[in-house]
């Protein structure tokens, strides 16, 4: 019989087969593996806005901007902010990590390289196109142009920047400066209260990224107020065991006596692409924080390529600095509940709730204990709570009833900074402000600022919309952002005489928070899906549009009432010619008897006859009788469109070289400075 492998085998001695030995796993393979979170974030850069060389630029300027803006504010310093793009080329670059530039042997091995096949394409394809254009330009024809095809650009042919930021602000102790920058998850702005930061990872990804894009350390000077020497750190990080590794730490002499940071980063970025991201950056910071002085700078070896823009203080009024507050009952969690009753030094339970949470005074802290049920009392410890325990807490705690947190601890930009940045930065014709008070979502205090401008440079006919989140400018993912829809959607501009697609519109929002609820893995926008907030922009920009209604429809009275008096001032003269005439050849009628008047209509005849009425006369008459009734066609035009309310103009007093020594009275408008 013929087996399947082709040899013939008597069926009684079937052949055995042979025994496979099956192979154990090896041991190593099942075996857990952890990441620190150096490790986690690099593999995941995108979370933290590095998606790509350009977006890994933009936020590393934006991460470093805002880390100088809160170290000036946490001092009470107005914020001086030096930024500095300087483009590196590849010949440079290689000199900077000592590598020896080198020719391309073997041309055919690069990316780049195009074949004599392909190149044959591309110039005939260059020749038609220049032979069409030449046609339609004999013929008459507008023609494009012509733009020879751009050389194929390799995948290494990658772009390096140095990124520089230096600030006066409160500067790092000597010894912090290592774990501040080589170790992520680690920082000063951890806690409950408004931050600028979306991860707090601050210019630690951006270290990171220059580890994964150059391979160089960053380099950090840092001074603190008052110390005589300025502390210098080169380091990297590294990522698998998530510590600093310091190349460099050392304290040098401070003579001039300076106090703040500077950075100093080398990553791969594109500057071309994402030039205008961080421009639009830039322009929209110095809207929300006028009391910032920022310099920009993109410097490389083509001079026509340099930028230099300087955006110059409006004003030294600053925002308070935000306030740490404990948390609302109805904001936690099964796991924020027991790390508190970890790390409370209050003993019994009546404290810890009395303490830990806000708006929970003793009265109320002992009726919720009382609600709990008999396994709970006051005088309880309250490390001694069980699992089971801690979850009936949190269960009252979601069922209860607490009043809403005050929004005391937040620090919006407020209305005063809100209109002088807008004006500063956009020039428009007219503008108007509006911050809501302190209103709650799930627990957490916000407070909605919004600003509706009209007409100014720069800014592009219809919805210019100016995204803020704790005061830093959102550019990404505006589209399903809370308050994109809100101005799209949900605003009737119309009924505030406002052409939503011929006018220039710019509406500004600011959202300040201990919480933002960001959307996306990039943290970009706000969502549309929360009530209260929805609710608090549009109302916010309806605000607005009010006190610009009245600004525009006075403005529309003043130019009717200039038309109105142009066409009827235009017939003052052949008005007058024809009146006089009339009333001269009466005049002569009347004096030779032919057609008497009476009594009244002679006086007036007498005095045209002794040249008392003349025609200037009557010119000067018919004038002032046009400027009587535009007035009283004006007065009436205003009631009928129920105009009560005088316009607010911006007011801006330059604040005078004088000792500190003053009293500031604020207003949403206008501060008022006393000085002593």
């Amino acid at each position: 019989m013929e087996s399947f492998g082709g040899s013939s085998e008597s069926p009684t001695e079937p052949k055995k087969p042979k025994s496979k030995t099956l192979r154990k796993p090896k041991e190593t393979a099942s075996a857990l593996k952890q990441k620190s979170p150096a490790e986690f974030f690099a593999e995941n850069k995108n979370i933290a806005g590095f998606d790509n060389p350009g977006k890994s630029l933009y936020t590393t300027v934006r991460e470093l901007v805002e880390n100088s803006l809160d170290s000036a504010e946490s001092i009470s310093e107005l914020p001086v902010v030096e930024i500095t793009i300087e483009e590196i080329g590849k010949s440079k670059f290689n000199s900077m990590i000592g590598l020896v530039d080198r020719e391309r042997i073997d041309e055919e091995l690069y990316d780049d390289y195009e074949t004599a096949k392909a190149r044959e394409k591309r110039l005939a394809k260059e020749a038609r196109a220049q032979e069409i254009q030449a046609k339609n330009v004999s013929l008459g024809k507008k023609a494009k142009e012509f733009q020879p095809s751009k050389a194929i650009k390799g995948r290494g042919e990658a772009s390096f920047y140095r990124v520089t930021c230096k600030d006066n602000g409160r500067g790092m102790p000597h010894d912090d400066i290592p774990n501040m920058f080589g170790r992520v998850l680690s920082g000063t702005k951890y806690g409950l209260k408004q931050t600028r930061g979306k991860f707090g990872l601050g210019a630690k990804m951006a270290l990171i990224w220059s580890k994964m894009s150059t391979g160089l350390p960053i380099e950090i000077s840092s001074s603190m107020k008052g110390q005589n020497y300025f502390s210098f750190c080169r380091l990297d990080i590294d990522i698998h065991r998530n510590i600093p590794h310091v190349h460099a730490h050392e304290k040098r002499d401070n003579k001039e006596r300076w106090h703040g940071a500077e950075i100093q980063v080398v990553i791969e970025g594109n500057w071309t692409t994402y030039r205008s991201k961080i421009l639009h950056y830039m322009r929209q910071m110095a809207v929300i924080t006028p009391y910032a002085q920022f310099l920009f700078k993109f410097v490389s070896d083509l001079s026509d390529k340099n930028v230099t823009i300087r955006f110059a203080r409006r004003t030294d009024v600053m925002p308070p600095v935000p306030l740490e507050t404990k948390h609302h009952p109805s904001s936690v969690d099964l796991l924020l509940i027991k790390r508190l009753i970890a790390e409370t030094s209050k003993q019994n339970l009546v404290q810890f709730l009395q303490h830990e949470f806000v708006n929970i005074g003793k009265a109320y802290a002992e009726r919720l204990i009382g609600e709990m049920g008999p396994d709970f009392n006051p005088k309880m410890t309250v490390k001694s709570l069980t699992s089971q325990q801690i979850v009936r807490i949190h269960q009252l705690f979601r069922q209860a009833k607490f009043d809403d947190p005050c929004g005391d601890c937040l620090s919006p930009a407020g209305e005063y900074n809100l209109r002088l940045g807008i004006i500063k930065e956009l020039h428009p014709d007219m503008v108007a402000t509006y911050s809501g008070s302190a209103q709650v979502f799930e627990g957490h205090p916000f407070i909605v600022e919004a600003g509706v401008s009209v007409g100014g440079k720069d800014v592009k006919q219809g919805l210019n919309i100016f995204r803020f989140a704790n005061r830093i400018p959102l550019l990404f993912e505006q589209g399903a952002d809370v308050v994109t829809r809100s101005a799209l959607k949900r605003i009737n501009w119309n009924s505030y005489k406002i052409n939503q697609t011929q006018d220039k519109i710019g509406v500004f929002v600011s959202i300040v928070s201990t919480k933002i609820p960001f959307k996306g893995t990039g943290k970009e926008y706000i969502g549309d899906d929360i009530t209260e907030i929805a609710s608090a922009v549009k109302s916010a920009i309806q605000q607005c549009c009010i006190q610009l209604k009245t600004k525009i429809v006075k403005k529309m009275q003043a130019r009717e009432q200039q038309e109105r008096k142009r066409n009827l001032s235009k017939y003052i003269l052949d008005a007058t010619g024809a009146v006089y005439e009339v009333l001269r050849e009466m005049a002569q009628s009347h004096t030779s008897k032919k057609k008497r008047v009476e009594d009244e209509d002679s006086e007036l005849l007498s005095k045209v006859s002794a040249r008392m009425i003349t025609k200037e006369t009557l010119r000067e008459k018919l004038a002032q009788h046009v400027e009587q009734v535009d007035f009283e066609m004006a007065l009436e035009y205003a009631t009928q469109s129920g105009v009560s309310e005088e316009p607010r103009e911006p007011l801006f007093l330059q604040s005078l070289e004088a000792e500190d020594n003053f009293v500031d009275l604020h207003n949403p408008i206008f501060v008022f400075r006393l000085f002593r």
